[in-house]
């Protein structure tokens, strides 16, 4: 027990230092009714046209199969909070985990640094980094690791710093102190249901209808945007932030302090008309190393020519 409380102190030490702010670690089992739960969320058709969520479903649900052997799934959140907005209020808005660099890109390298870390430190331990980009089902895992709740507008919610992180995963065969999950705090808050434009929250909460998420539509989606949302949008043009916004949680939210994080002086600066007349080549030289890039020049012109039409 020594050993393991010990590498469990070291592991979340190393992880902080890193910049995750918060650690917890969860048993790798099959997630049982996580699995039901995610069978009932494709069988109402709510992930739209995102086909690839139908995919690999074993490998969602038992991490086992990710990494043989497995035995934890360290899980950490990266703050991405800020302050900055974008100066002309009428501008097309993005979505505040886009300002900066890329997250996938700036939160895997920092996994792979702790999991030398722990290959170092500890021994030869088989493990694979996550950060929203293989079959791995972040929010039940970071609830299992007691990072917080999944809140009625299905963000994992934390009890000192609300919604805006990112999270990660490490799984790997090492044995650890697990961590208890938190109970639900929303109580009877239905301010993210009451706000969502499109109405993508369930009534009763809980559940995503995510093809009628604004930032399914502004990302995902690449065909045209139904001609149904048309007003509907809050002048988003790459994701949303409104249900997160509107989250009482959210004001324990602090400034990160990552540099790759901030914003390009461009982003902040573009009034309605610099968006409406951009070009390809500003829209590389702005989002270079951005997640925005995923949405490309052509369709993020199509969601800003849809909020004009709107």
């Amino acid at each position: 027990m020594q050993t393991t409380q010990r590498n469990t102190e070291i592991i979340r030490a190393e992880a902080q230092r890193l910049g995750f702010e918060f650690v917890g670690f969860a048993r790798a089992e099959r997630l049982d009714d996580e699995a039901r739960n995610l069978e009932k969320w494709l069988s109402r058709n709510a992930h739209g046209r995102m086909a690839y969520m139908e995919n690999h479903f074993d490998l969602r649900t038992d991490p086992t199969l990710l990494v043989p052997g497995a035995k934890t799934v360290i899980c950490l959140t990266f703050n991405y909070f800020t302050t900055e907005k974008q100066a002309d209020p009428d501008a097309p808005k993005i979505a505040t985990y886009a300002y900066g660099e890329d997250y996938h890109h700036v939160i895997k390298d920092k996994l792979k640094l702790l999991l030398q870390f722990i290959q170092t430190e500890i021994g030869e331990v088989n493990g694979r980094c996550f950060v929203d980009s293989a079959p791995v089902m972040e929010r039940e895992w970071a609830k299992r690791a007691g990072l917080g709740w999944n809140g009625r507008n299905t963000l994992t919610i934390h009890p000192k710093r609300g919604s805006f992180f990112f999270l990660a995963e490490i799984i790997c065969d090492l044995p650890l102190l697990y961590d208890d999950p938190i109970r639900d705090h929303c109580g009877t808050c239905r301010r993210c249901i009451e706000a969502c434009p499109t109405e993508a929250i369930s009534p009763e909460g809980y559940f995503l209808d995510a093809s009628r998420c604004i930032s399914y539509l502004t990302i995902e989606l690449r065909d045209e945007i139904p001609a149904e949302f048309k007003g509907k949008i809050d002048d988003w043009m790459f994701g949303c932030d409104v249900c997160q916004d509107v989250c009482p949680w959210n004001r324990f939210s602090e400034r990160h302090t990552e540099p790759a994080f901030e914003p390009h002086p461009d982003l902040r600066t573009f009034s309605r008309r610099d968006w409406e007349e951009l070009t390809e080549e500003v829209f590389g030289k702005i989002f270079k190393k951005s997640a925005v890039k995923r949405a490309k020049f052509e369709g993020l012109k199509r969601n800003i020519g849809f909020l004009e039409k709107g």
